[in-house]
């Protein structure tokens, strides 16, 4: 399971924790302006915005899991077992399997506002990229510097839903995220008063006993109101290095730690890499499960009107500075 965030400072950023029991050996992958993009049943796109991302790379092709493109615009897939339903071909549409989904949005769109444009004319079809690779079930979030939206696709159609809170994770469907939002209303960031019985004292013993009440195990469900709570009474300095820990730190607070979540045979779900893109300098930021430094690649030192893919594997070593 996964989870994704934006968050605004002085800058904007977007990004996201990839919650999984195994690795396929994912890189930052930037696709300059002049990559041929081929698509299963659309023309192929040969010139289009740069993107940077975390991707898997299989005969050439950026498998990505999550990217942004140098107008700002970020987009990540997630995962969405049961409620995700890909489609046959449909007449008139475009019809893009998910495994192209964010190079297609990516690739033409510079802003959520045309990306909804984009999205009228969709049609997510049930393609596999080979036989060996099998699509995902999957749901979207698409952001920039002033909106983020989610996009399901699910058995009634396509649904596309405002996101006020900036924040996604699995299931159930977004809707019923957002509904569910509604049972934690009393949570509060300030010390906690005595509502409980007016004639009865009652001491606040603890700093943050106004948040008591708020999940924290790692289902989808409660990491989705961890991370909403989290992220909307987030402080921060504007500096790059202040927002970017303080991004870090939100993700931080629905991290899973491997043992937490037990799925038999020596298997288990971690936080395999946390990223953070500074959407308006188009610097991807990363950290990795037994790599907790900040590593940054920015797109912009790279040769953006190339056609070939600029590669770079990620550190998974643990980086520490000794004092002495």
């Amino acid at each position: 399971m996964c989870t994704a965030i934006t968050y605004y400072t002085k800058d904007h950023y977007f990004g996201r924790n990839l919650d999984l029991e195994f690795s396929y050996h994912e890189e930052i992958v930037v696709a300059p302006r002049n990559f041929s993009f081929n698509f299963r049943k659309c023309a192929t796109i040969d010139e289009h915005y740069a993107i940077i991302g975390t991707a898997f790379v299989v005969d050439g092709y950026p498998l990505y899991y999550d990217a942004a493109n140098e107008k700002g615009l970020g987009m990540a897939g997630l995962n969405f077992p049961d409620n995700a339903d890909y489609k046959e071909e449909a007449f008139g549409a475009d019809n893009v399997s998910p495994f192209e989904f964010i190079p297609w949005v990516l690739s033409q769109c510079a802003s959520v506002k045309e990306a909804r444009k984009l999205l009228a004319r969709i049609n997510l079809v049930d393609i596999d990229f080979s036989s060996k690779l099998k699509l995902s079930p999957l749901h979207w979030m698409i952001a920039d510097s002033t909106e983020a939206i989610v996009v399901e696709s699910v058995e009634d159609g396509l649904k596309i839903y405002d996101n006020p809170v900036g924040v996604m994770t699995n299931n159930p469907t977004f809707d019923k995220q957002l509904f569910n939002l509604n049972n934690y209303m009393n949570i509060s960031n300030k010390p906690a008063t005595n509502s409980f019985a007016k004639d009865l004292k009652l001491d606040a013993y603890s700093r943050g006993m106004g948040a008591i009440g708020l999940p924290g195990d790692l289902s989808s469900a409660s990491r989705f109101v961890k991370a909403a709570f989290t992220r909307m009474n987030s402080i921060s300095g504007s500096s790059e290095e202040e927002s970017v820990s303080q991004f870090f730190h939100i993700l931080g607070s629905v991290e899973q730690q491997r043992g937490c979540v037990d799925l038999g045979g020596d298997k288990y779900e971690i936080t395999i890499y946390s990223s953070c893109y500074n959407l308006d300098r188009g610097i991807y930021y990363y950290k990795t499960y037994d790599n907790s430094q900040i590593t940054a690649v920015d797109m912009h030192k790279i040769d953006l009107e190339g056609d070939s893919l600029t590669t770079y594997p990620t550190i998974k070593e643990q980086q520490i500075k000794y004092e002495n």
